[in-house]
């Protein structure tokens, strides 16, 4: 059948848990075994996987009926070539958009939830029956475009990294990340379990989780109950940034005094590594996409000439 238009329409699409337990195990009779045996209902996996892949399926349906479409699985994404009037559509979670938002240049994202009751879609606004009213008001530029703030690592090697919803600076185990931590005048020796950076995106995932394990131990301090706001975050498009030192230590060689707060265009935050190996820098959840921070290492941590645009 042919298409409505000649607009280029890139669909983004995703593994469930069952598919990569599937691959794991061969079958998926030993991955039922594996996970049953555990004594986890497998059933779970089912319904999960059979709700997604029909998500998935009806919006490639509707999509092809509106454009010229192309389907890519997540993990060709960052060497997929995007065209600059391409519409893409990410069929979620929402760490799939966060993901697909900093491999683009400007084009417009449009999040789908394949299952509201499961996940919370703060960046998965739309279902897959709004596609065929969505896209051509969109060819028309006749939808609101969310400008979303990235964060940004530049190395003293010429390296960087994009975060959308957040960056994390540390050890690849668990182990004390040691390096040097300078904003502004303000400049410290830090032995610590890193840092994480949070956009405006991201301040409701990885920050807000910090800030509440800090309400919840400042408030078991003072004895009074803790208050947690669990929209707590601040604009997409706000033109900062807060970064959070987990578990700093002070010591003889160590100082923990910068531990919060807000990096800005014309305040970066710098930081310079001790650790021999093992120090890397990630984005967005994505362990293995990373840049090393090693000895020696300078990371400057700002706010990305790039920005990310999402349908609302």
């Amino acid at each position: 059948m042919k298409p409505l238009t000649e607009n280029k329409i890139v669909l983004v699409i995703r593994h469930t848990r069952l598919d990569e337990l599937t691959a794991r195990f061969n079958t998926r009779d030993q991955a039922r075994f594996y996970v049953e045996h555990l004594g986890v209902d497998f059933s779970d996996y089912e319904i999960e996987d059979r709700t997604y892949k029909a998500a998935a399926q009806s919006a490639q349906l509707a999509l092809s009926r509106l454009g010229r479409l192309h389907v890519v699985d997540r993990q060709f994404v960052p060497n997929f070539i995007f065209g600059p009037s391409d519409t893409i559509v990410v069929v979620g979670q929402d760490g799939l958009v966060a993901n697909v938002l900093k491999y683009l240049d400007g084009q417009p994202v449009v999040g789908v939830n394949p299952d509201p009751d499961r996940w919370e879609g703060a960046l998965l606004p739309f279902s897959v029956t709004d596609l065929d009213l969505l896209l051509p008001d969109i060819f028309t530029q006749r939808r609101t475009i969310k400008t979303v703030t990235i964060a940004q690592a530049t190395l003293n090697t010429g390296e960087t990294l994009l975060g959308v919803n957040d960056l994390f600076i540390g050890p690849r185990s668990h182990t004390s990340a040691h390096y040097t931590i300078r904003i502004g005048d303000r400049y410290e020796t830090h032995s610590s379990s890193g840092i994480i950076v949070s956009t405006g995106l991201g301040s409701t995932g990885w920050l807000r989780s910090v800030l509440t394990g800090a309400t919840g131990i400042a408030s078991a301090l003072s004895g009074r109950r803790p208050k947690v706001n669990k929209t707590r975050g601040f604009a997409w498009d706000a033109e900062f940034l807060y970064f959070s030192v987990r578990e700093p230590w002070p010591s003889k060689a160590s100082t923990a005094e910068i531990t919060f707060g807000r990096v800005t265009p014309g305040l970066p935050l710098t930081l310079v590594s001790q650790m021999p190996e093992n120090g890397v820098i990630f984005s967005d959840g994505i362990e293995t996409d990373f840049l090393r921070f090693n000895s020696g290492t300078q990371a400057t941590i700002g706010i990305s000439a790039k920005k990310g645009y999402l349908v609302g």
